[in-house]
């Protein structure tokens, strides 16, 4: 467990993401006259502020179209923030000089969901390895030993190196994207459900390499899942994330144990127990709204049993409601 007075490795302060078409200078002209409407804007983040320390793991939850790994991928520096600032090691990204933002991309690596798109299929194993530390100059011998040892690492059999993505498994396509991502001797790495498309074996056997790894290499880790089952076992903290907002952040235990807000509580019901006596399963009502036009408010309010007026028109702020546990809900202002 991480100590928690260390600084953030990574610190998000009021980040947004959104994505839309500016259109070119007549669509321009045409929504300065009010001929045109305004091209339509996606707000996959919206507002988040977020901090991950050094060593600890972060799971990130929410349902699918939620915002999570647009989130993800912000935080890795794959994609620029639209609005709010992004900080590494205490410094801002957007400042830092070249080579403090090469050696922050170095150390920041991402893990994607789906392992063969995320593989070069004209690749070998040890080519796709190899290519990105051999590119820096981080190889100081043979690359073939190079690559042996990430492999290794990551529960792959090197003697399998000089074969291609299509021969193997899904979860041998993930071990190697594992390896791909510790050749560079990350710091941080970001999980983007990354074994969502795993069997539930081979899971618990990549879940289990995460850990040891984590001790291993003293890694961090943002840990992005839609399955609240596998957050709890691999994390220390968790956020909850609704339409592109943190609703709820907390120490796994406190989240699990004591929910505050609706969603989260929504959220923990359907996760399966084995538990005496029969049990009632209720879906969340409603459907996710479009991030297209989200609604005005706390955005679970169309889906939230307990909606008041003042949820309608007013965004909650999120603030402490217990030692290391932040909720965004006007039931607790009450």
């Amino acid at each position: 467990m991480t100590d928690q007075s260390t600084r953030p490795l990574v610190e998000l302060r009021n980040v947004s993401r959104k994505f839309g078409s500016k259109g070119d200078i007549a669509d321009r002209i045409a929504q300065r006259l009010k001929l045109a409407k305004p091209k339509p804007v996606v707000h996959a983040v919206d507002s988040v502020d977020l901090s991950i320390r050094q060593g600890e793991v972060l799971g990130l939850v929410g349902e699918s179209g939620c915002g999570k790994s647009t989130l993800g991928r912000v935080v890795a520096g794959i994609l620029p923030p639209s609005e709010g600032d992004l900080y590494w090691k205490g410094s801002d990204r957007s400042r830092l000089s070249f080579a403090d933002l090469k050696a922050a991309d170095l150390a920041t690596q991402m893990i994607f969901q789906n392992p063969m798109a995320a593989l070069n299929p004209r690749m070998t194993v040890e080519d796709i390895v190899t290519e990105a530390p051999h590119s820096h100059g981080m190889i100081p011998g043979d690359r073939r030993a190079y690559a042996d040892r990430y492999l290794e690492m990551a529960g792959f059999d090197p003697a399998m190196k000089r074969r291609y993505p299509h021969q193997f498994s899904g979860g041998q396509r993930q071990r190697v994207n594992i390896a791909r991502a510790l050749a560079v001797q990350p710091e941080f790495l970001v999980c983007d459900e990354s074994v969502a498309a795993l069997d539930v074996s081979i899971q618990a056997q990549v879940i289990n390499l995460f850990m040891d790894l984590r001790e291993q290499l003293d890694l961090t880790y943002l840990f992005v899942s839609h399955d609240l089952g596998v957050v709890e076992h691999i994390s220390d903290r968790v956020a909850i994330m609704y339409l592109g907002r943190i609703v709820e952040e907390a120490p796994v235990e406190e989240v699990y144990a004591r929910p505050n807000h609706p969603y989260t509580r929504a959220l923990l019901s359907e996760v399966p127990r084995i538990e005496v006596g029969k049990r009632k399963f209720e879906a969340i009502k409603g459907e996710l709204p479009s991030p297209l036009d989200p609604p005005k408010g706390c955005h679970f309010h169309p889906r939230c049993p307990f909606a008041m007026d003042r949820c309608r028109s007013e965004v909650p702020k999120i603030r402490e409601v217990a030692s290391g546990h932040r909720s965004a809900c006007h039931l607790n202002d009450g």
